[in-house]
């Protein structure tokens, strides 16, 4: 269903100046049809709005998210139509901002150190990726074109040299010079064939549809094999773009807008077309074209492709917040969408798209490719991340301490290597100016969201993968109470609880034992044992956001939490007194004293 509310008919404000069009879309859905949720819901936007304005730019914002400046866009643009920059560009990113979030921010909802300083760092190679909302979008990047080429200006040559000292490169440069015509040459037939658009293929007759694909042979008189053979490859625009003449034709206009003698009546009836459940098969929507299915995460699918063409995009960080939206504050909701991003990177991880093998030798940069490693593998780090948070009470709990002892050389290492990760994270607050306190949430969360949703989306991302097990997600509440700030003290039970609680049960499990054992043995004891302390402590501090959003308001734990951590503490320290590693093996035979009768 496709309703009209602003822009029909020719209807003016008070200035006299044409409305904008207010176009609300629903796309058909039919069961047995993969409807792909964001990803084929923006396609399908992106179609229409093609077919009804077809205007260069687009701005997507999620539906929770509202325009907190009225300028924004316009700074988008003067990025969009830089007359160097502009037709490089396939989006501009705008950095989110929420309402609604306590003003320690428990749970890192801001998310500062990633949209402050990750997002800024990146803008300055080849730009930021696409977090899927406050972004305005070049329509041609959305297309699966490539960036325009810059000409590169010809190497001079001198004529000074004698013939038969130019025998042997005077070859490779006329067949150098002989590509670069073929290249020019293909680029003015490419400009040809969008100027043909609006003129070549309208009919005359105001019934039937708009365009015909047959019309596109019409056109080719007066062109010489090669562009006609170009030309005559739009008839492949039908497998690539689906089966809309209207549609295509706009594709192929760069500055947008709507050829002559297109009628309102006729084009509805083309956007209609264009989102039945049907239009997408056997074309290259979601593939090459628009958003990229495959991920619950399409928005880091759909920018990678699009720097992997060499396109380039830029961050833009007005003073005044461009959009803000609503963040879920409770600490269940808080993990599940965690979950969710962690599933859509281990997803991508496993696919084709993979930034560790995906596009070598294409046009992104080297660094580039690194930032979107990092953007699909960080879910993998929740498996030693829980080691090392179970390290410490294992300590406590047997007397050994697993850390080696480091001579003098291994010592300046390591202090070395931990100074110079203290003096990056300072400059970064020093450049980016934020917090201490913001810094602080982040590394917090990082371990909580780590030993949790991290560790939850590995696994399920192996099953759905590798097994077709797919899993369902609760939708995140972002509705608050009356009370201010009354959801986040609102607990939900979910299965993501459950690590992290045990962790710190076992961890205070731990340190009661060590201080025990250190009373009982006496004063030689308390040195070895700080030591084992101070990480003990380092995991319990990180983790406790979490054990006050278990706790809630009333302070208390669910019962169900408590039942499941302890039960797993209990076999978890069962299970280790049973193997202890750290006792030697013997082997040979087994030697008992005999007293005075050897």
């Amino acid at each position: 269903m496709i309703q009209v509310y602003l822009g029909s008919a020719g209807a003016l404000d008070v200035e006299g100046k044409e409305l904008p069009r207010l176009v609300y879309v629903s796309r058909e859905k039919r069961p047995g049809y993969q409807h792909h949720k964001k990803a084929g819901a923006m396609n399908a936007l992106v179609r229409v709005s093609a077919v009804l304005t077809n205007a260069p730019f687009l701005l997507n914002l999620d539906c929770d998210h509202y325009i907190n400046n009225s300028k924004a866009v316009r700074e988008a643009m003067c990025f969009l139509m830089d007359p160097q920059l502009g037709k490089k560009l396939c989006y501009v990113q705008f950095p989110q901002r929420f309402d609604g979030i306590d003003r320690h921010d428990r749970y890192a909802n801001r998310n500062i150190v990633f949209f402050d300083i990750n997002m800024r760092g990146l803008d300055g190679i080849q730009g930021p990726v696409y977090v899927g909302t406050g972004c305005v979008f070049n329509r041609q990047a959305l297309y699966g074109y490539d960036p325009p080429v810059s000409q590169k200006r010809p190497k001079m040559t001198c004529d000074c040299w004698p013939s038969w000292c130019c025998c042997c490169c005077g070859g490779s440069r006329k067949s150098k010079s002989k590509k670069k015509d073929d290249t020019s040459l293909l680029g003015s037939v490419y400009t040809k064939k969008k100027k043909m658009t609006g003129k070549n293929y309208l009919k005359k007759k105001g019934s039937g549809p708009v365009f015909d694909l047959e019309d596109i042979e019409e056109g080719l008189e007066g062109y010489d094999e090669l562009e006609k053979s170009s030309l005559m490859s739009q008839k492949n625009f039908e497998k690539r773009f689906g089966q809309s003449p209207v549609f295509i034709a706009s594709t192929l206009m760069e500055d947008g807008g709507l050829p002559e003698g297109t009628n309102s009546t006729s084009l509805i009836k083309e956007a209609i077309h264009v989102i039945s459940c049907g239009y997408e098969e056997k074309t290259e929507w979601g593939k090459e074209i628009g958003w990229i299915y495959g991920s619950v995460t399409e928005d880091i699918l759909t920018g990678f492709k699009m720097h992997c063409r060499g396109w380039k995009s830029v961050y833009c960080m007005p003073k005044r917040p461009a959009f803000k939206g609503s963040a879920p504050i409770n600490l269940s909701d808080r993990l599940h969408q965690v979950l969710r991003w962690a599933l859509g990177s281990v997803e991508i991880f496993l696919s084709r798209h993979c930034p560790l093998w995906y596009a070598y030798g294409g046009k992104l940069k080297y660094l580039e490719r690194l930032a979107y490693i990092n953007t699909i593998v960080y879910p993998f780090t929740s498996i030693p991340l829980l080691a090392y948070c179970t390290i410490p009470a294992v300590c406590l709990l047997t007397g050994k301490f697993i850390i080696p002892t480091l001579n003098n050389f291994a010592s300046i290492w390591f202090l070395a290597l931990f100074l110079s990760i203290i003096a990056t994270g300072v400059l970064e607050l020093r450049w980016s100016g934020v917090g201490i306190e913001d810094w602080w949430r982040n590394e917090q969360f990082w371990v909580i969201g780590g030993v949790s949703a991290h560790l939850f989306a590995v696994f399920q991302g192996l099953l759905k993968v590798l097994a077709g097990v797919d899993t369902n997600f609760t939708v995140t509440a972002k509705a608050a109470e009356d009370t201010e700030f009354g959801e986040l003290y609102l607990f939900k039970w979910t299965t993501l609880l459950i690590p992290p609680t045990t962790l710190i049960i076992l961890n205070i499990v731990g340190v009661v034992a060590g201080v025990s054992d250190a009373i009982n043995n006496g004063y030689g004891s308390w040195g070895p044992l700080f030591g084992k302390l101070f990480f003990a402590f380092w995991v319990i501090v990180h983790l406790y956001p979490f054990l006050k959003g278990l706790m809630g308001r009333q302070n208390r734990t669910p019962t169900i939490v408590v039942l499941w951590s302890v039960l797993l503490a209990s076999i978890f320290s069962l299970v280790w007194v049973r193997i202890d590693p750290f006792l030697p093996k013997q082997t040979g035979p087994i030697l008992k004293p005999c007293g005075v009768e050897c």
